[in-house]
This record gives structure tokens, sequence and C-alpha cells, in this order.
């Protein structure tokens, strides 16, 4: 179908109610074509006239809208938009998937505010919010820490001021921080107890909230506190505690916040292979740039050479070659001619198409890979969920001793009883805060990534690192990942009274004016046997079978059987030699020249040196590696054989294999995925760890949770053993982070009052809070000399 014959009305036959009619008297009202809202008509009213009509609009916006997209308003096609729009963005907790939400929130179960599950490039509010509040505690941080410790390091700034004007400055700092700062935390750990889920939050909130609330009644109650608690007749308070809790939560949940807002990169990667802007064809056959959102189903489309096809559609005039690796993976490009499907987001390499528009919006093949992404990416558990189900244990239990250290002081403790027994409850709470808790997943996550660069592997987030630790089977993808990605020239085979040299000679003057990665790779071998090129005449593409012309006063031909059945050429006589190369992973194809057989020319894309080690160790790992390609069988099963993978997978789309991933773990294995293209994206984000190629595309790096900068498949190994050493430091984090403040407990709680009379104090309860958080720093910081 030429473009002229457009299934689209022109503008002037269309007339819309209450728009596109001549100018309506004052008073009257118009349809803005861009919103849909009623317009009244009046001297100040926004207006464009567009094919000989008036259109009225609500706002510039509206208007501008209509300027970039004229004949799309005007012929009503935005209601087809607004339905397609409606459905809308959904948010969903990155800690509970489950919960999903048509606006954005606070997630019911941890209080935690809600992302969008297709993510955009505007900066998160919660990471901008939790960002200034880090700051702000911070900054009041570090003058308290100088109040209550300077003269540890010589700055006795509290004896130059007197003990009660410092702690009426610490509680003007403190404030703040406790009453601003922190209320997201309080909110926090108010939904944990009322959804009766304890974590982290329900500590961090008590602890802070007990620091403060003791240091505020020891301000300006000090009188109510027996004599043990005072020392000088002052009594310590806790503010530089709570302050320092806050300020060091904050750094650990803004690390973590720009890590999940980068797991969103991989979508805004995906997004960006469609085009902005797509060529409509008009039916008068005028043509011009619409924006891709005004594209509707049944439009027809213009794809110029090197320009990206914006939607999925039919070719309907017009013949090139489309570049489909980010469907297939594969590098060599798909010709295509009239009534062929093209999918939005691939490359047109040379000729120029005629498209017709066939899906649009959520139901192009992209948008459907980017749903898959987007649900993979939301099915997560962060790592934090240790220190959430160690918490579930630990705080009902430090809950539970802060009440029997109430109850016992009350009843059976000495004068004054009450006093004694809100002190060691609020102690018992206050000891028990587990500064360390916020710093034990990020502090051993940021020094392993550290580590892994040095050893070349990328870590993205921590789950990645936990769930690398129990993997048992691993997919590759076989271009790029096992091979180089770029065929290469491997056998010129002669079959007649010709030389090698003469035959590639023929082929290269054939393919040199192509584009195609085949012909590349013909037209390098040569130069690099340097051989001379003669220039080809009546150059012809024949779709699906090869290419033909002339080279001097000889008629030469380079294609497949078909080709030379075509030309009358037998290729009987190759057909034993291009089986056997067939069989070694390569593409052969025949050189005719006037109308005889004379020789086969194989390309292959050459399998890396590293790959055969790298196999080798994965399986000593104990690792089940298998093949997943869009390859056809035969050289899929050529290449698994040579390195001797366990299973193979041929000719799978991007949906296969997600499906296959999918499969693996519904049968209960652990899988990994490493690729490198668009096409891998799906099945690296819905892996239980996705292992991107560094060399291979940028979405397949945003896509996985792992990355291994030099392509190099040995770096699996190493990142195998780094997440087994993170896993094992993370839970030794935990543990420092708890046990001072365990050992602690029995002592704030008083037990070793009736014997020795000792209550704990204030310096040994920050004691314990700092060496704590100490410990893990130091334990996180010996991943540095891990051994990879």
């Amino acid at each position: 179908m030429a473009p002229h014959e457009h299934s689209h009305h022109g503008v002037a036959s269309h007339d819309h109610s209450g728009h596109g009619q001549p100018r309506p008297d004052a008073g009257e009202t118009a349809t803005d074509p861009v919103c849909g809202m009623s317009v009244a008509i009046g001297p100040e009213a926004r207006s464009r006239t567009s094919g000989g009509k008036t259109f009225y609009f609500c706002s510039d916006g509206c208007r501008s809208k209509f300027d970039a997209d004229p004949w799309f308003y005007a012929s009503g096609n935005a209601a087809k938009v607004g339905k397609r729009e409606a459905a809308g963005t959904q948010w969903t907790c990155p800690m509970h998937p489950q919960i999903v939400r048509d606006e954005p929130g606070d997630c019911p179960i941890c209080g935690m505010a809600l992302e969008p599950i297709l993510p955009s490039d505007e900066p998160s509010d919660e990471l901008t919010d939790f960002t200034r509040r880090m700051w702000i505690s911070a900054a009041a941080a570090i003058p308290l820490v100088i109040l209550t410790m300077g003269e540890l390091v010589g700055l006795p700034v509290r004896d130059w001021l007197g003990h009660q004007i410092a702690v009426y400055l610490e509680f003007l700092l403190a404030t703040p921080i406790v009453l601003w700062a922190a209320l997201p935390f309080f909110q926090r750990g108010w939904n944990s107890i009322t959804n009766r889920s304890p974590n982290m939050w329900t500590l961090i909130s008590l602890g802070v909230g007990s620091a403060y609330v003791y240091s505020l009644v020891a301000t300006f109650l000090p009188g109510i506190f027996p004599e043990q608690y005072r020392m000088g007749g002052m009594v310590g308070t806790y503010y530089e505690a709570s302050v320092v809790i806050v300020a060091l939560i904050f750094v650990g949940q803004v690390l973590e916040l720009r890590a999940r807002e980068r797991t969103g990169d991989a979508i805004r990667a995906l997004m960006d292979l469609a085009p902005k802007m797509a060529r409509r064809i008009l039916p008068d056959g005028s043509e011009y740039d619409a924006p891709l959102e005004n594209v509707v189903e049944g439009d027809l489309l213009r794809v110029r050479p090197g320009d990206s096809v914006p939607v999925d559609a039919e070719v309907v005039e017009g013949r090139s070659s489309v570049d489909e690796s980010m469907i297939t993976g594969e590098p060599l490009p798909v010709e295509k001619t009239e009534g062929d499907r093209v999918t939005g987001g691939t490359i047109n390499k040379n000729g120029t198409l005629a498209i017709r528009a066939s899906a649009v919006g959520s139901d192009t093949v992209l948008s459907q890979i980017i749903g898959m992404v987007a649900g993979a990416r939301q099915s997560r558990a962060p790592i934090q969920g240790l220190a959430d189900r160690v918490s579930q244990i630990f705080v009902p239990t430090v809950v539970g001793i802060a009440l029997l250290a109430f109850l016992v002081w009350l009843f059976v403790g000495p004068s004054p009883a009450f006093v004694f027994a809100i002190a060691s409850a609020v102690s018992v709470l206050i000891i028990a805060c587990p500064c360390a808790l916020g710093l034990a997943t990020p502090i051993s996550i940021t020094t392993a990534a550290g580590r892994g660069a040095q050893a070349g592997v990328l870590i993205k987030d921590a789950e990645a690192l936990e769930r690398m630790a129990r993997v048992d089977t691993l997919i590759v993808d076989k271009t790029g990942t096992l091979t180089e990605g770029k065929p290469k020239l491997t056998d010129v085979v002669p079959l007649a009274d010709i030389s090698e040299d003469e035959v590639l000679a023929l082929a290269a003057a054939l393919e040199r004016g192509s584009e195609h990665p085949l012909a590349e790779a013909i037209v390098e071998g040569a130069e690099a046997r340097g051989i001379t090129v003669d220039k080809a005449t009546e150059f012809d593409a024949v779709t699906g079978k090869g290419v033909v012309g002339k080279v001097g006063s000889r008629s030469v031909a380079l294609g497949n059987t078909a080709m030379m059945q075509e030309i009358g050429g037998a290729a009987k006589g190759g057909e034993a030699e291009a089986d056997q190369l067939r069989a070694d992973g390569k593409t052969a194809m025949f050189v005719a020249v006037d109308g005889t057989l004379a020789g086969i020319v194989a390309v292959a894309d050459p399998i890396k040196a590293t790959t055969a080690g790298a196999i080798r160790d994965l399986h000593e790992q104990g690792l089940r590696v298998i093949m997943a390609t869009g390859d056809n069988q035969r050289t899929a099963e050529a290449v698994a054989a040579r390195l001797g993978i366990d299973d193979v997978r041929a000719g799978v789309l991007p949906e296969g294999k997600k499906a296959f991933v999918d499969e693996l773990r519904a049968a209960g294995h652990s899988v990994a995925m490493a690729g490198d293209g668009v096409n891998d994206a799906p099945a690296l984000a819905a892996a239980d760890v996705g292992i991107a190629m560094g060399t291979g595309a940028d979405v397949a790096v945003e896509s996985a949770g792992l990355t291994l900068l030099g392509g190099d498949l040995t770096g699996i190994v190493r990142a195998r053993k780094l997440a087994r050493a993170t896993l094992r430091n993370i839970k030794q984090n935990l543990f420092f982070a708890f046990v001072y403040n365990m050992a602690g407990v029995p002592i704030a709680a008083g037990v070793l009052y009736p014997v020795f009379g000792l209550l704990l104090s204030p310096m040994i309860a920050a004691a314990a809070m700092s060496l704590s958080s100490v410990s893990v720093i130091a334990n996180a910081l010996r991943l540095r000399r891990i051994e990879l």
C-alpha cells in the first residue's frame, strides 16, 4: 500500500461538536480538543486556526500541545490516547511488593513511601526529603558531640559554658531533630506496632523517643532522680545519643534509597530505545514529526535510515535491513519488505520504510519487555529483611524486659520505687537501641562494592549478593557473553578450479557496499589477507537469500542454498562441506561465478578465549550451566558441545528466556542469568541474580544486580566468593549490633544493684552504643582485604 492510501480522513472532513466550527458568538462555549474541557468563548479566549477551522483552549499548555501536532488533535485522535493513558501510573512498596496503589502514599505495613512501578526521570521525593533531614541531623549532631565529648580531644566546651547552659543548648539542638527530622521514623515505628510487625523502626523509634524523653525529664525535673543517677549533683542526658542515632540511620537510608533509585535505570534505558518523535504521513502525502505518544493504531509512519522504529507495525512500502538485536540478541540485521512486521525500538539500517502502526503504547513488544523488568524488579525483598527477622524476636524481648524491670522495681525496689522503676525501664530501652542496625547492611555493601570493583565486579544491590551465595544454576546467553559478539571470517573453501584468495576477492567485492555484519566480516577478512577488493556493479539484494552482482565481466552470487537454486547453480556439491562448517557453529555462504558453484565462505562469532576455563571453574563451584540463545539449534549445540555446557535452549525470544528462568525457579532452583543484550533484560531482572557483561547494552547492565566490567565470565567465580564473604560479614555485623546492647540490658535493668549497688550510667550506655557502631564499621572494613 502506498503512503497516500492512509486510512485516516483529512482534517477538513471532521466535524466535532463544540469545536472545529466557525468562531461562535461571545458567551458560547467550545470543547478544548486537547483535554476535552469546556472553554468559554470571549475576547481573551485562546484559539488556533487549522484547516480553515478555529479551535479553543483552556490553557497555554493545551494550545502548545495542539501546535506540536495540529492534525492529531483536529482529527479527534486525542480521545484514543486519553483512554490509553487512563490506566495511569501505579505505586508499590519496595519492601512489600504486594502493596499496589493507584496514587502515591505510604505503605500501610512499614510506612515507607510508595514508589512508582515504572520509574520516571523525576527525583524521588523521599530521597530528597531524607537527604535534607540527614544533613540537618548531621549539622546538629556535630556540635552535640563536641558539647558532650569535647574534653576527650582537648575541647572542654562544657566546662567553658557551664553544665546548666550546656544542657539547655543540647535541648535546643536536639528538639527539632527528634520532633521534626525523626518524624518519619516514629511514623514507621507506630505503623509497625499497629500492624503487629515489629522491625528496626520499632526499636529506633522506641530508643530515640526514650532517650529524648528521659533527657527532657533529666533537664527540667532533675530532682526526681535518686542520688545514684547523679554525678556531681547532675543527671546525665542522652540528647547527643538520640541525635547521633537519627543522623546515622538517615545516612543508611539515603544510601539505600540511592541504590533503589538506580534499579529504575534499567527501565528508563528501555524507555529511551523508542524515539520521542515519529514521522507521520498524512493522507495528502505530506509528512511531519509527531510526538510518539500521539501515534495511534492505524497511523502511517515513515522510518528513514538510521532511525529507530517508533512502534510495532507492518511494512506497507520499501525494503531495508532492521537490527533486531534488542529482541533476538543476534547481531545480524533482518531483511524487511512489504508485509513484514517490525518491532518498536529496533533500528532501521539502510532503506526507507513506510509502516502502518499495529500496536502502540503499552501494547508494543518493547512496553511488554519494560513491564516484565518492572515486575521482576518489584518482586524482590531487600537483604535488610534479615535485620527485620531478627528484630521480630529482639524487639518484643527488649520491650518485655523493660516492662519486667519496671514492675520489679515498682514492687520490690527501694524508695522512691516509682522513680527507680521508670529509670530502669528507660535505661533498658536506651541500651537496647541498635544504633548500628541501620549501618549493618549498608556499610558491608559499600565496602564489598569497592572490593568488587577492584576485581572487575560491580555490585548494584544488596539482594544480588545475598542470592549469589545460594545460586545453583547459571543461564548464559551465547552472543556477546560466551562469544565476542562480532562476526569474523573463519573459512574460505574453493570448490572449483579457483584459488581461496579469488573466491574471497569475489565475495568481498560483492559485499563491499553492504552494511550487513556478515558482509563487514567478509570484507575485513579479505583486507586482513591483503587482497585487493574490486567494485561490484549491478548489485542487488535478494531478500532472505543473498546478493548478486557483476565483478568485472563475471556474474557473481553470494548466498544460501535457495540463492544457488534461483540462479540455476547447484549447491549440492558443497552441501557436505557447508554442513561441516555449520556443525562447528559457523554461518556458511555459497559463492557462484557465472552460474557455477565456485566456493564457500564461512563466518562465525568467535568464542572468547576465557570462556572454556570459566565454564570449568563454574562446574567446580557446583553450578549447572545452561545456554539460552536466540540463535538456531544447530549452531547453539555446536558451541555448547565445544564448551561442555550442560544444557541448551535455542531460538528463544526475550519472553522465552524469562519464562525459562521462571520455570527453573518454580522447580526450586536458585538461578543466576548472565547476558549482555537488550533481549536479556527481562530474564536478568527475573533471575535471582542478574549478571551483565560490562561490554554489552546499557539496558542489560542496568537490569542486572552484578556487572562484570571486562565482560569476562571468570568474574562470576569472583562474584560468588565475594557474595559469600559479604553475607557472612553482614550477619556478623548484625550480631555486633545487638551483642553489646544485649549484654548491657541486664545491667540496665538493675540485676547488679542488689549485690554491688551498681546502676548503669549514661556514659556506659553511650559507650555501648558507640562500641557497637565501631565494631560494625571495623568488621565491614575487613572485606577490603578478602582474596578473590
